[in-house]
């Protein structure tokens, strides 16, 4: 579902559509991946949310090849007859040979065509493949590693498939793009057997670096250093390893998602990218040009009604000057930056206590962990708030009848006579029925292994029990959030609009989409300078941090500076006022285009055009930009930030609260003053012209 947006007249410009100059009447886009309509992780949202933009460029040339897995078939898929002459004659030969190979449509934006291939169905041929798979490429894999045999099995299928369309009489200019090292052998099949096919290879994250990062070592800073295939040996994924890199080495162009995995591929894989494929998302417009700051308070008050019942009992701090903090993703406690989060909560807690601020934090962990069923006193909590939402409608209805009833007779109600003893008493009852012996729930549901579950016990040593004294409340949800949950029913596009910030301060990150969705939904967000979205948002932006994108470093400081780092920007974010949030939730809202996939989809191209002039230099020619020219363009530090901390300062001590009322914000003549300060992008060159870029 695209994320949506508000009215492009609040965006900045510099954003030029791609004019099209490759002629592809007469080639095919076959775009192979194990995530295509086979939801694992992150590269099934980059392959659906591009389909839409693919689709419109290649039209019925463009087809997705996954594998089949009945039960999401079922739901996603409707299965057809091949439309394209020469891949239906390829689908009915591997069938009739011993195969199952399904063509259909997913039912997703741009409606691609899809052909699903049976893995389990030929693994009769497993043995085979092996020994040709070491006689060609001295690449040995066990028989225990399941997901690994997948792999040669999904590479040797797709290799046939392609082989298979480039056979026929008057076969077209094949482009096969291959993701990730779960279909990467079928890449270096179609190089091994010179089959007529431009292929390109991305890596949207290394498997060794992966292994690498979550075992505590210093991975960036020593990355020269490695002896990979040791390293790879001793972690049993050798196999692996070199099964990604040779489909990296094979690929006529090989890419990445963001600069700072292309450094790591250069020493991991032993081969520099030829293009970065940053992952964009589908950003839907609103007529209403505010219309995502409306959201954000819907959803922000669901938020509250939630926060009521899990602290009911404890309920002794103002919901209206209440943040909401979050992280999400991955159960990666150290990859994915838990750790220091939780450290940074501690120290913030304290800041907020010695500063007697009257901010109160509550932070969510929403990370999916083993669990058996929700935590009996979370619900209690949920109940007790309904509860008490029933008992005030009651007295309510009650007072308002004898309100119009005084009315009707032309007298003024006697206040004292409105509410009788039996009012009372039934308030008293619910009161009394919201007393609570014990602490809120750190943890909404039973964990399975809640002794040594990392974030659970990270809480037990910095002490955040969500006392009254405690200015950081924090709430565990091990579960990915759905809005057919009975505890909190939000879907989480739904719920990260109700949060005040985004915190991702993973040290393993090759993108990031969690920040990226928390951007085109006008929510600040904290990364690092190791996530590949935090180096594009740094290399755009001349300021991020004016525009709601804290940039974390972790690279060149220890744990500990990069968590005091943290607990400033959080410190400095609870400080500011609910105007100040405000304007800063609308730039960064502005910078939705940069993640748009109307612009970021231009690397693709960039990368299909450059793999179709490598493999067929005679009918394609592409000229690759001057790098010298290719600097991107930077948005400035917003011009509507004032120059100088003395002119942003009140001419009083302490701003009031009428003041900040009063003070009134103009989100167009602010979004003005921006966009007359972007840049137009650089202007790369191509094969027939000139376009922009």
């Amino acid at each position: 579902m695209p994320l949506a947006r508000s009215l492009s007249i609040t965006s900045l410009s510099g954003l030029e559509e791609w004019d099209e100059e490759f002629d592809l009447e007469d080639a095919v886009l076959f775009e192979i991946a194990w995530e295509v309509a086979n939801k694992v992780g992150g590269i099934y949202t980059v392959i659906q949310t591009k389909a839409r933009l693919t689709a419109e460029e290649w039209g019925e040339n463009y087809f997705l090849v996954g594998p089949y897995v009945e039960s999401n078939v079922r739901t996603q898929v409707e299965l057809i007859e091949p439309t394209n002459p020469a891949l239906k004659r390829a689908i009915d030969k591997m069938n009739s040979s011993g195969c199952k190979v399904y063509f259909g449509r997913w039912l997703i934006e741009g409606s691609p065509y899809v052909v699903l291939i049976d893995v389990a169905f030929t693994a009769w041929n497993l043995d085979k493949w092996k020994k040709e798979l070491w006689d060609n490429f001295s690449i040995g894999v066990p028989w225990f590693d399941r997901e690994a045999n997948d792999a040669v099995l999904f590479g040797f299928l797709t290799a046939w498939l392609l082989g298979e369309v480039a056979q026929c009489e008057e076969p077209p200019h094949i482009l096969a793009h291959f993701h990730e090292w779960l279909a990467g052998l079928g890449l270096a099949l179609c190089r091994q057997r010179q089959l007529p096919v431009a292929t390109i290879f991305t890596t949207h994250a290394t498997l060794l670096g992966r292994y690498l990062c979550a075992g505590s070592v210093d991975f960036y800073n020593n990355l020269a250093d490695f002896n990979v295939d040791k390293e790879a040996g001793d972690r049993q994924i050798y196999h692996r390893y070199c099964l990604e890199r040779t489909a990296a080495r094979c690929a006529h162009v090989f890419t990445t998602v963001s600069q700072i995995t292309a450094v790591e591929a250069e020493h991991l894989l032993k081969r520099k990218p030829d293009i970065i494929t940053p992952n964009g998302l589908n950003v839907k417009k609103f007529s209403a040009m505010h219309e995502f700051q409306n959201l954000h308070a819907q959803s922000k008050n669901r938020i509250q009604e939630f926060i009521r019942g899990h602290f009911y009992g404890h309920l002794d701090f103002n919901l209206d000057k209440c943040l909401f903090l979050f992280i999400a993703g991955r159960y990666e406690f150290s990859n994915k930056g838990a750790d220091i989060f939780l450290e940074a909560l501690a120290r913030l807690n304290y800041l907020l206590r010695v500063n007697h601020s009257d901010v109160t934090v509550v932070a969510f962990f929403i990370m999916p962990a083993r669990t058996n069923n929700f935590n009996v006193e979370t619900l209690k909590g949920q109940a007790v708030r309904k509860q008490l939402w029933d008992t005030a409608q009651t007295v309510k209805e009650r007072f308002g009848k004898k309100l119009y009833e005084s009315l009707l007779v032309g007298q003024l109600p006697d206040v004292s006579k409105m509410l009788d003893k039996d009012d009372f008493t039934m308030m008293k009852r619910a009161i009394f029925a919201t007393q609570r012996q014990c602490q809120p729930p750190i943890c909404t549901h039973n964990m399975l292994e809640d002794s040594n579950d990392p974030i659970l016990t990270c809480i037990r040593r910095i002490g955040l029990f969500n006392s009254s004294a405690d200015r950081v409340k924090v709430i565990f949800h091990p579960e990915f959030l759905s809005s057919t949950s009975p505890l909190l029913p939000m879907d989480y596009e739904e719920f990260v609009r109700g949060c005040h910030l985004g915190v991702f301060p993973s040290y393993y990150e090759p993108w990031g989409y969690t920040p990226a969705e928390c951007t085109v939904m006008g929510i600040p967000s904290i990364s690092t300078n190791l996530s590949g979205f935090g180096c594009f948002m740094e290399e755009h932006i001349a300021d991020p941090s004016a525009y709601g994108i804290y940039i974390l470093d972790r690279r060149y400081r220890g744990v500990d500076e990069s968590c005091n780092q943290l607990t400033s920007y959080l410190f400095q974010f609870c400080q500011q006022s609910r105007r100040a949030r405000i304007i800063q939730r609308n730039r960064t809202e502005r910078l939705s285009d940069l993640l748009d996939w109307r612009y970021l989809g231009r690397y693709y191209i960039s990368a299909r055009h450059m793999a179709l002039a490598k493999a067929f230099p005679d009918t394609y020619f592409y000229q690759p930009h001057d790098s010298e020219t290719a600097q991107g363009f930077r948005y400035p530090r917003p011009a509507s930030v004032p120059p100088s901390p003395s002119l942003s300062r009140h001419s009083s001590p302490r701003q009031s609260e009428a003041e900040e009322d009063d003070d009134r914000y103009d989100e167009d003549a602010e979004a003005e003053k921006d966009r007359l300060n972007i840049r137009q992008p650089l202007t790369l060159r191509r094969g027939k012209g000139w376009l922009a870029g």
